[in-house]
């Protein structure tokens, strides 16, 4: 006689869940991956513990509610983080990882373009979402419908950042020193020429350094000798712990300004608080927030002991961004349709309310919404200055 394979429910549920970005063994266990690739070891490590820091409040305030409710059934969250080291080799490996090993549903990161843009790459190439939150070179979406990001691109932000040095100091003579091996500085920098030099005025110092550099004496004795009534500077924050000192010690008294890598919660202990004063472009202002930005600063500042920095509410935006667009496409059980479907969802997004303003998305993946330019205090706040639109 022939004998019939009689599979209990629960074991065909897991089987399922073995082959798609689901885990768990019943329809109230079940869990949506997503990964994060970001520096959590390497120069930026601050970038990378802010980014982790948001995922696990966003995942502990919805797990402990039962999960995300997608349709009526309820999936817990399951956040895998990768340290990309911030190098681009380790950036694709660690979404290579995630996609093919984690089988994660949508890859959140990486931050930095450098690392972003080969990672985005390989994304696209594998068909699954990922949304970087702090990623502003304009490669890292271009021609990569299933890549986006939460935060502005620097053919936006490096004309208005001219423009309001222009409104702001009154100048007509720059200097610029950048990093010559980031594509994020070296990107920001020529826009900031190209702007200034089309409408405001002159740049009268060009000047460059290496990733390893840590003496900026020769570039900024040029720049000195340059008669530049300010200094732009769109570096990350390491950086500035030797560029500052050295600028002031020969005799640098003019304002310096900035760009959203700044942006670090470190920034006054690398720099030793000398970059009170300053300004730089960013994406949202921590002193003086309200709404639900200033509930995300007061649980993250309660759990964590220190105020978040823009890389980590822009992670927390790029997460809701993902949570809302699952919420919206549903879960079929494919994981391939499962993401295609992600990727639809988020590019269909409309005013989206994120802590750092209200995002629709262009065909190219990337938010509108304006920048912030923020001051920093002699007690090292970031204190909002002004609102720049396009």
């Amino acid at each position: 006689m022939k004998k019939e394979l009689i599979f209990p429910v629960a074991f065909v549920l897991c089987a399922l869940a073995l082959i798609t970005g689901l885990t768990g063994c019943g329809p109230k266990e079940q869990v949506i991956k997503i990964g994060f690739s970001i520096p959590l070891t390497g120069d930026n490590p601050m970038v990378g513990e802010g980014s982790k820091n948001t995922g696990e409040i966003i995942k502990e305030q919805i797990n402990a509610a039962g999960g995300l409710d997608v349709n009526g059934t309820k999936y817990k969250l399951e956040f895998i983080y990768l340290d990309n080291e911030l190098k681009a080799e380790s950036a694709v490996l660690t979404v290579t990882q995630l996609i093919d090993q984690n089988r994660v549903l949508a890859v959140i990161g990486p931050q930095g373009s450098g690392r972003a843009i080969p990672a985005g790459e390989v994304c696209n190439d594998s068909k699954t979402p990922m949304v970087s939150a702090w990623s502003t070179n304009p490669d890292t979406t271009k021609n990569r419908p299933y890549v986006f990001r939460a935060c502005f691109i620097d053919p936006f932000q490096a004309p208005v950042a001219a423009r309001f040095t222009k409104e702001k100091f009154g100048v007509s003579k720059v200097a610029i020193l950048y990093n010559v091996e980031d594509d994020y500085s070296k990107t920001l920098a020529e826009l900031y020429r190209d702007s200034w030099e089309a409408s405001y005025g002159e740049v009268v110092a060009w000047e460059s350094f290496g990733q390893k550099d840590q003496d900026f004496n020769a570039q900024l004795t040029n720049v000195m000798a340059s008669g530049a009534e300010i200094l732009y500077v769109p570096v990350y924050y390491n950086f500035l712990g030797n560029i500052v000192p050295q600028a002031k010690s020969l005799g640098w008294d003019k304002p310096i300004m900035g760009a959203d890598a700044w942006g670090s919660a470190d920034l006054w202990k690398v720099s030793n608080g000398s970059v009170a004063g300053y300004y730089f472009t960013t994406h949202y202002a921590a002193a003086g927030a309200v709404g639900k930005t200033k509930e995300f600063i007061d649980t993250y500042n309660a759990k964590y002991g220190y105020i978040p920095d823009d890389v980590a509410a822009l992670t927390y935006d790029a997460v809701n961004i993902v949570l809302q667009s699952i919420q919206n496409a549903g879960i079929s059980g494919d994981l391939e349709q499962d993401r295609d479907n992600l990727k639809d969802a988020i590019a269909a997004l409309k005013n989206f309310d994120g802590i750092t303003g209200k995002m629709s998305f262009t065909p190219d993946g990337d938010p509108q919404k304006e920048a912030v330019v923020v001051r920093i205090s002699e007690s090292g706040e970031f204190v909002f200055e002004a609102s720049l639109a396009p």
